[in-house]
């Protein structure tokens, strides 16, 4: 039972750190264009989507801390008051400062990096098979395969057609 809670503790820190990046921006967008309407932007809605995701991303974040800290008291992993985080030590910091304590890194953070990494390559595949070319307009590498498989079928000459065979029908 306790790897369960776990699991779905860790669950729950990936949907909230998932809904950082992508939840919390587009309901913002979603509330400001219900108050834009239509017609030229108004810093009215602007304001909204400002404040909005601002609160949003706030509020998933301290939700985020709280699933960390509850991982962490199920685990019995200890909070120290004074924590530096892996990656921002210096290699003279890989001296232990007490002895038999290493240094890790928590399930919050382990979450924290795989959604960043994910998101990272989305981002890069999208970027280069899905964007539109701000040069020609052309939409990703995929297409541009395809329309130059398209363009070269189209400058192939006819097939040969086969005499014998026309003249055995």
């Amino acid at each position: 039972m306790e790897r369960v809670k776990r699991t779905g503790l860790r669950i729950a820190m990936l949907v909230v750190a998932l809904n950082v990046w992508t939840g919390s921006p587009l309901l913002a967008l979603w509330i400001g264009s219900r108050l834009q309407g239509s017609g030229p932007p108004r810093m009215g809605p602007v304001f909204a989507v400002v404040v909005t995701f601002a609160a949003l991303s706030f509020g998933l974040a301290m939700v985020l801390a709280r699933l960390g800290d509850a991982y962490d008291r199920m685990t019995g992993q200890t909070v120290r008051v004074h924590r530096h985080v892996a990656w921002l030590r210096s290699m003279r910091g890989e001296r232990p400062q007490y002895p038999g304590e290493h240094a890790h890194v928590t399930a919050l953070e382990q979450v924290l990096i795989v959604v960043v990494v994910a998101c990272v390559l989305a981002f890069e595949i999208w970027f280069f098979f899905f964007s539109t070319s701000p040069i020609d307009q052309r939409s990703g590498r995929g297409a541009l395969i395809h329309r130059s498989f398209l363009a070269d079928a189209q400058r192939l000459p006819p097939p040969a057609r086969d005499t014998d065979a026309v003249a055995r029908q």
